[in-house]
């Protein structure tokens, strides 16, 4: 009985190149990576304007730790280890303010809750090729700027491209800190005050521009400033400490938002 080929076809009349084989395998290859942002450099240039961003805010930080009584390490010890800016300056006034363990885990899970919608939501973007400990570091540095970004790419998302766009935030954030906690030593009492401020200043600059056609965050806005002024005036009210007044401000002037300005989900027409 003779051998086959293994160089034929089925119709043994014809046999394929091993060259061609190579050739078409490496522009298959070549196909997939096209398909994938994958590139470190161009992360890390899209996330160089969210570095510079977070420097400002950073330094307002550094500088009312210093404020609080922390030293300088350990308010870069906090930006290193949380890279949240809501969450640290609360997490901050609760420090200042003597409060729980409970108050303020609860506080940062209310405040930080978007985070972890906002990986489930980056998660469906990621390529398979993301492994389990790179989501971690990615979910670690996935703030809102970040996440905006990252969602606008077309293409699934490769660890590299990811990594590169969070390594300037997280250096910003860090930096800034640091610069900020060592200026507030050295500044003086009045320039410290002023620079203080910046925080106020971003939280106002997040909130118009959708407030100016959303009735919902007018709302939402309005009904947490109501509630934060209740807390901090009404007789019965005043008692409640400020963990719980931030919690309470936020769960309800959001719930009632939510209430009052229900989103309304698009159904698709069946063919």
């Amino acid at each position: 009985m003779e051998g086959i080929d293994p160089g034929e076809t089925d119709s043994g009349s014809r046999k394929i190149c091993p060259i061609i084989l190579c050739i078409k395998g490496v522009a298959q290859g070549l196909e997939e990576t096209a398909q994938i942002c994958n590139d470190f450099r161009q992360g890390l240039r899209d996330g160089i304007p969210i570095g510079l961003g977070y420097v400002s805010v950073a330094f307002a930080f550094g500088i009312m730790a210093v404020e609080a009584g922390l030293p300088v390490w350990a308010a870069a010890a906090i930006s290193m280890t949380n890279v949240t800016s809501a969450g640290q300056f609360a997490g901050l006034s609760l420090m200042t303010a003597a409060a729980s363990l409970g108050e303020m885990a609860l506080t940062q899970l209310v405040i930080n809750l978007r985070y972890a919608l906002m990986s489930l939501s980056l998660s469906q973007k990621l390529h398979p090729s993301v492994g389990f400990l790179d989501r971690l570091l990615i979910a670690f540095v996935n703030t809102d700027e970040v996440f905006a970004v990252a969602s606008s790419q077309k293409a699934p998302l490769g660890k590299r491209y990811l990594l590169g766009l969070i390594l300037t935030p997280y250096f910003g954030w860090a930096l800034g800190t640091v610069a900020g906690a060592a200026a507030g030593t050295l500044l003086p009492e009045a320039l410290r005050s002023a620079l203080g401020i910046a925080i106020y200043g971003m939280f106002i600059a997040i909130v118009i521009p959708p407030a100016r056609y959303l009735h919902s965050v007018r709302a939402a806005a309005g009904l947490a400033a109501l509630l934060s002024c209740a807390f901090a005036f009404l007789p019965l009210l005043e008692r409640v400490s400020d963990g719980f007044s931030i919690i309470l401000s936020t769960v309800l002037a959001a719930g009632l938002a939510a209430l009052l300005f229900p989103v309304e989900e698009k159904q698709e027409d069946n063919p």
